[in-house]
């Protein structure tokens, strides 16, 4: 590391945030070296301790946790007089690279991938007719060896991983999920502008980031890690989560826990059937939660309140129906409609983007997008021509194709508008599993396996960890990654190119972890299973035995379920409308959207920062707001360092792990 734009710098010259807009090559090797460790980190500390689920936090543990060594290595080496810098330029592509490369070892992307591809072969036995579906499974998505899939799940005697009959698989799957990533990378760059520029939308978690790599104080009045109120916030936090690991050891210690139970107040029905009510203490989204419009804070809490008293008055009535409120059916259609609105909104600029792409006009400068507007159309419609074509040659039909990787995209879309604008560090913010379940639900089983052809559903079935996990959140990290280029002066092509290798290297490192854990521990006892598999290969095998029993009575429509999706969407549009006529009406749509697809752990933290924040606000005005914004997100430091950092080591040396389990999805 000694070029003047390397990750050290040799220079005695100041480097401002984002002065080095390369990306250089000592950068990709400490990147690179990042990723090994973390890989590592969390085989031990999420597959094999199952005790703290590092890629599962926004942002993930092992990014924030190189933000903060680079950085304070590099305000160390300031303080020393070092001719050697750590540029927070290049910090920040660090960052932006661990994102990425981390989440593909998550329970949410390669956990779920293994056992979705290969439970139905596995668990097969004459009562589940999985030796049925067995049929119309493609020989080229997973290894066809009864020997290689059983050592996957009970271990092989040698603990050697059989490399060869799991290549072509993994080629295929790598090509998919490229395919994805690289639409919704198309997606960043046509939206990338209508959200930064014209609507100036916060990414209260990319400030966060910038805050914490700016080195010289210019963002945070003393410097992130030399204001006082920050080292407040971090403290209360770290005490926090200190108390709850001193609780895991010994119960006799107070601790607040993870939640407090409202609802063991209301014991007698109908008030009962306002369960479950808990406020969740999420310290990272109390503190993120500050940064959130208030408009936003106030919609999840009182739409949350609002489903669960809807309960209570339809117990009241005498209709006791399981699943009601459906809370999530309605976040489908809350979604669904949100994504056809932000298109809409963005439709000048889309069109705009076209004729910049297609045409001889040029209304637009595209020189400093993350990709040129022409570019950006053909790997938003060529990513999903690519997860078409794989997914018709496995046997899905055109149709359901269509529709299922249409709302995944969509979704995702939502997703990365939540993060944007109303910063909620969740990374499963959205109706996961809805994608597949709605379609059932509306139109039964029957219509997608005429004609005895179970081929489409079989398929259906497999795909099914793109819509329960959670790879579409990608397209949330793509969009700050682009803002943090432009904030950071970054080079905004080259950061696109950098993510797409931290998407290859991230899947290379997770094939090797994963098979590595499997073929020496066997899948049926890792990530908390006894002798079946733990919680992601449970998933996989519900998903084929919900499929099997099509096989003997086919599913007819959900009518309850539907028409809570055609309520979430009518009632999100109008949301929409009122809040097109009326500026002032203090309701917003995408906080009823977040809260019904997963509003449980969110409704309590943004009630308590929504109190704070009006009240700051209209004692202080706006530059109380700013002076206090230090205090919380030293908050979400302090939960970050302790229970993800310190606690994320202390579960790989220690089975008291179990006792404490931090959740941060």
């Amino acid at each position: 590391m000694a070029e003047a734009e390397a990750s050290i710098d040799t220079t005695h010259e100041q480097v401002v945030l984002g002065g080095g807009e390369r990306l250089s090559a000592a950068t990709v090797i400490v990147a690179v070296g990042f990723l090994g460790l973390s890989l590592f980190w969390m085989l031990q500390a999420g597959i094999i301790s199952h005790g703290v689920q590092l890629g599962e936090s926004v942002p993930v543990v092992p990014a924030v946790g190189a933000l903060l060594v680079l950085t304070v290595l590099g305000l160390t080496l300031r303080r020393l007089g070092w001719r050697w810098r750590v540029p927070p330029g290049q910090v920040l592509y660090i960052y932006c690279f661990l994102c990425v490369a981390v989440t593909m070892n998550s329970v949410g992307v390669a956990r779920m991938l293994f056992p979705e591809a290969t439970a139905v072969y596995y668990f097969a036995t004459p009562e589940n007719d999985f030796e049925t579906l067995q049929k119309y499974m493609p020989t080229w998505l997973a290894p066809q060896d009864p020997k290689v899939i059983q050592e996957m799940y009970e271990g092989a005697a040698d603990e050697k991983v059989p490399w060869k009959p799991w290549l072509r698989p993994l080629f295929f799957w790598t090509l998919f999920l490229g395919g994805l990533f690289v639409s919704m990378q198309g997606m960043t760059a046509l939206f990338r502008r209508q959200w930064a520029d014209k609507e100036r939308l916060t990414f209260p978690i990319v400030q966060l980031v910038l805050d914490i790599a700016d080195q010289e104080g210019r963002r945070v009045v003393g410097g992130f890690f030399g204001n006082p109120l920050m080292w407040v916030g971090f403290g209360i936090a770290a005490l926090y989560n200190v108390g709850n690991i001193l609780n895991a050891w010994n119960p006799a210690v107070p601790a607040m826990g993870r939640e407090y139970a409202i609802g063991r107040f209301f014991t007698e029905r109908p008030l009962s059937a306002i369960n479950p009510l808990s406020i969740a203490w999420r310290p990272e989204n109390i503190g993120l939660g500050y940064l959130v419009p208030t408009e936003i804070t106030l919609s999840v809490w009182v739409f949350y309140l609002a489903l669960r008293i809807s309960n209570v008055i339809a117990t009241a009535g005498g209709y006791e129906i399981a699943g009601f409120p459906f809370d999530r059916e309605q976040s489908a259609g809350s979604y669904l409609v949100l994504a056809l609105f932000l298109i809409w909104v963005a439709r000048d600029h889309l069109k705009a983007a076209f004729a910049t792409a297609f045409t001889a006009h040029r209304p637009l400068d595209d020189r400093g997008e993350p990709m040129s507007y022409r570019m950006a159309f053909l790997a938003t419609f060529g990513g999903l021509a690519l997860m078409l074509a794989i997914a018709l040659k496995a046997g899905m039909w055109l149709g359901t194709a269509l529709i299922y990787f249409g709302l995944v995209l969509l979704f995702a879309l939502v997703y990365a508008r939540a993060r944007a604008e109303a910063g909620a560090a969740m990374v499963w913010l959205f109706p996961f599993y809805l994608h597949k379940q709605m379609m059932i639900h509306v139109a039964g089983s029957e219509p997608f396996s005429r004609g005895g052809n179970w081929s489409n559903l079989t398929m259906l079935s497999t795909f099914m960890f793109i819509s329960r996990g959670f790879f579409q959140s990608l397209m949330a990290y793509q969009m700050e990654s682009t803002k943090i280029a432009q904030e950071a002066r970054l080079r905004q092509r080259t950061m696109v190119v950098w993510l797409l290798s931290a998407l290859v290297l991230g899947l290379l490192g997770a094939y090797v972890t994963h098979l590595h854990a499997y073929y020496t521990h066997g899948a049926n006892i890792l990530e908390g299973g006894s002798t079946e598999g733990g919680y992601r290969v449970m998933l996989a095998r519900q998903e084929f035995e919900e499929l099997s029993s099509f096989l003997k009575a086919q599913r007819p429509p959900d009518l309850a379920r539907t028409w809570a999706g055609l309520f979430g969407a009518v009632f999100t549009l109008g949301l929409i409308l009122v809040r097109t006529y009326s500026l002032r009406f203090p309701l917003h749509p995408l906080g009823f959207a977040m809260v019904t697809s997963y509003g449980g752990p969110l409704w309590g933290p943004f009630l308590l920062v929504w109190i704070v924040k009006t009240v700051v606000l209209r004692i202080g005005g706006m530059r109380a707001y700013r002076r206090g914004i230090p205090f919380f997100l030293g908050i979400v430091m302090g939960h970050f360092f302790v229970a993800g950092l310190i606690w994320g080591w202390l579960s790989i040396i220690n089975e008291m792990y179990r006792r404490y389990v931090v959740h941060f999805g």
